[in-house]
């Protein structure tokens, strides 16, 4: 459940990468945030298809206090669809709200010590570690989703709260590596 190198309260691992918008972003650029949701996603994975629309909701939702990210760092070679120009194409027809961000030498997801996509790594205003695991309890049907991990941390922490639950398992599928 919790990774080998990001523990809760770990420091958020600083990166700069680019996005489908060919802008450069770095960790840093989004410090006027109290929340920063980092998430690695691919275009391929059925699972994180199933989140877009409710990684879009959160990022409206809560746009005041909190800046989604999306990062991409799966081997492009044996999986084509997750190239750069295939990411460019998703976020236009998906209408992402968030910048979708390539992770061409996997560098930050080995930073992270991710492992799946989705996954999950909500940090506070300290930038601090404070939720990785899972969106909500049922990726195939928003309708059915019965705990909301991610919105119940989200909340917990703008409240001043600590969070209760602030470690799920991840699900979805593994990170493509390069060999």
């Amino acid at each position: 459940m919790a990774t080998d190198k990001l523990k809760i309260g770990s420091a958020l691992p600083s990166f700069e990468l680019r996005g489908v918008d060919d802008a450069i972003r770095k960790s840093s650029d989004y410090d006027e945030k109290k929340l920063l949701l980092v998430i690695f996603g691919c275009n391929h994975c059925p699972y994180v298809q199933a989140y877009e629309e409710r990684i879009k909701t959160i990022q409206n939702d809560y746009s005041a206090d909190l800046q989604v990210l999306v990062i991409n760092s799966n081997d492009e070679v044996n999986y084509p669809d997750d190239s750069f120009e295939k990411m460019k194409e998703r976020a236009l027809e998906r209408g992402f709200n968030f910048p979708y961000l390539r992770d061409d030498d996997q560098s930050i997801a080995q930073k992270f010590d991710a492992t799946h996509t989705p996954e999950i790594f909500l940090f506070d205003e300290n930038r601090e570690l404070k939720f990785h695991g899972k969106i909500d309890d049922n990726w195939k049907d928003e309708n059915a989703v019965q705990t909301g991990y991610l919105r119940d941390a989200i909340d917990e922490l703008l409240a001043g709260k600590e969070v209760s639950v602030p470690e799920t398992f991840t699900i979805g599928c593994t990170i493509k590596w390069k060999s």
